[in-house]
């Protein structure tokens, strides 16, 4: 009896110590995703409240470097390069912090996104962006401070602040167009080598419309032969021979044989080599 009571015991202390009381957060953490044009936006930040509280010239004051949010950086991600005030900006993670002033805010986009608050010591040359955004007042006020990514266009959009009775926003541009530009060049061209090989070696291997896949690996081959590639030719090899044409098997699997070798891809070596005598050509 008595070990049964201290086993109760132990297994209530066990469970006392591993339990966690969970509660709200002050400032919850909050995550935007946006396309804008083709490319993606991410927004991540935690959101403080006023609770009372006199925010800008008070609790953040004029002319001091905030982290725009609470907790962690506050940070924006592109998926391309991007413009923000005519500064070109890489794809990538980037803190925002803010220097607000009752006319406008100095809005800094910094390359160092691990930061709880200010960096410590601050680094000109992280600094990827820096932009100036008006401060309008609002006739509300907001009561959680707010970041959003507004009025999307195909080329632009902008990254909004709001909160207290206060709006600033700074617009950054995407390469929507160059995007779009480079997908119909490529589209108008035709099927690029590696989707004629794609198509050829998937008709292979389902055993579909061999003639088609003779095609399409030979249109493959021609269009690389400046710069033969005998991964194209062991396809080619394979194809025909399936097609019953055993010549033009042989003739590409001996020139695929020939750039293995230059290569030195032991692989395809020993495959060329072993089809080459399955073909009586060895």
């Amino acid at each position: 009896m008595k070990k049964l009571v201290l086993f109760v015991f132990a297994l209530t202390l066990t469970f006392s110590v591993s339990a966690q009381v969970e509660t709200p957060q002050p400032s919850p953490f909050t995550k935007i995703e946006q396309k804008v044009g083709l490319t993606d936006v991410t927004l991540e930040y935690s959101r403080p409240s006023m609770k009372g509280r006199k925010i800008f010239g008070d609790l953040v004051p004029y002319g001091k470097m905030w982290r725009a949010g609470a907790n962690k950086n506050t940070t924006i991600t592109f998926s391309d390069d991007v413009t923000i005030d005519g500064n070109n900006v890489k794809a990538g993670s980037y803190a925002i912090f803010i220097s607000p002033n009752k006319e406008s805010w100095d809005v800094v986009f910094y390359s160092d996104t691990e930061n709880w608050g200010t960096p410590r010591e601050w680094d000109d040359s992280k600094v990827a962006a820096k932009a100036s955004a008006k401060a309008y007042e609002m006739p509300m006020s907001v009561e959680t401070w707010t970041i959003g990514i507004d009025d999307v266009t195909n080329s632009s959009a902008h990254i909004g602040f709001i909160w207290e009775n206060t709006y600033a926003a700074v617009k950054f541009e995407v390469p929507t167009d160059t995007k779009v530009s480079a997908s119909i060049n490529k589209v108008m061209s035709g099927p690029s080598p590696n989707d004629y090989y794609a198509a050829a070696v998937y008709s292979l291997s389902e055993g579909k419309d061999l003639d088609k896949a003779m095609k399409w690996i030979d249109k493959a081959v021609e269009m690389t032969s400046d710069q033969p590639r005998f991964w194209y030719l062991r396809q080619q090899s394979l194809i025909h021979a399936a097609n019953g044409d055993k010549k033009g098997a042989i003739a590409a699997a001996k020139k695929s044989l020939e750039g293995a070798t230059k290569a030195e891809n032991a692989d395809y070596i020993k495959m060329n080599k072993e089809s080459l005598k399955e073909w009586g050509a060895m």
